[in-house]
């Protein structure tokens, strides 16, 4: 996931509350703007819900020569999932409330909602619906400052043990101005989705933590971008 340099948020990647604590590091080669991101993510589930956050670094800072010096820009992300009723009918549905923001970011925000989870008996293939009320300041705004995010995680895809498909998609209402072939443009909401696929290759020598894939950020209005945009990347992660 690479956040850094944009106008507003992005997903949350939400699990059910009995899943297991993992932290993991995510390193990606962008393809299309040649520049390596770093992703640190964690998710940790207790009695009263689940914690989620990741870090991103761009390292994309050029000298005059136009060398790579190291970091341009981070992003946050930090959400809780709050559930204190785990054993009734509704221990799927979760209050939701997040933070994001960033350095070079421009904007934080602050989502306030709910989600609900769908999954199979083992939790190996989940699928999380949100939807939240997002702020917004530094002089943004929005029509309609509500953020919808759907998330999906699901392994051994195909049948091929180690195989996982996961990722996110996310639209939201919010006024930006855009860079498009005709100068700029006013854009009222912005859509963005990394679907991720990763192999565990570590299995077959004795490293279960080694994963090798990528991502491909497909978006529309993003990071002062009118319209659609897509950007694909290469990456190996890391669990600790």
């Amino acid at each position: 996931m690479k956040k850094a340099f944009v106008l507003a948020a992005a997903a949350i990647f939400a699990f059910a509350s009995n899943a297991k604590a993992q932290t993991n590091l995510q390193t990606f080669y962008d393809l299309s703007r040649n520049h390596v991101t770093t992703t640190l993510e964690g998710y940790y589930g207790d009695k009263w819900g689940d914690t989620f956050f990741f870090i991103d670094y761009d390292f994309n800072a050029k000298n005059e020569k136009k060398v790579n010096q190291g970091v341009s820009g981070s992003y946050f992300e930090i959400a809780r999932g709050l559930n204190f009723w785990k054993e009734s009918a509704l221990k799927d549905l979760s209050a939701h409330v997040e933070y994001n923001g960033g350095v070079g970011f421009g904007n934080q925000n602050f989502l306030l909602g709910a989600n609900y989870l769908l999954h199979n008996a083992d939790f190996s293939n989940t699928f999380t619906f949100e939807l939240m009320y997002k702020t917004f300041n530094n002089g943004a705004s929005s029509n309609c400052p509500i953020q919808f995010t759907f998330v999906w995680g699901m392994q051994d895809i195909f049948g091929v043990e180690g195989l996982r498909f996961s990722g996110f998609a996310d639209i939201w209402g919010e006024n930006v101005v855009n860079f498009a072939e005709n100068g700029l443009k006013q854009d009222g909401f912005v859509f963005i989705s990394e679907p991720q696929i990763w192999y565990n290759v570590g299995r077959h020598f004795g490293v279960d933590n080694l994963s090798i894939g990528g991502e491909v950020e497909f978006s529309v209005n993003f990071a002062g971008y009118h319209g659609f945009k897509c950007r694909p990347c290469l990456g190996t992660k890391w669990v600790f």
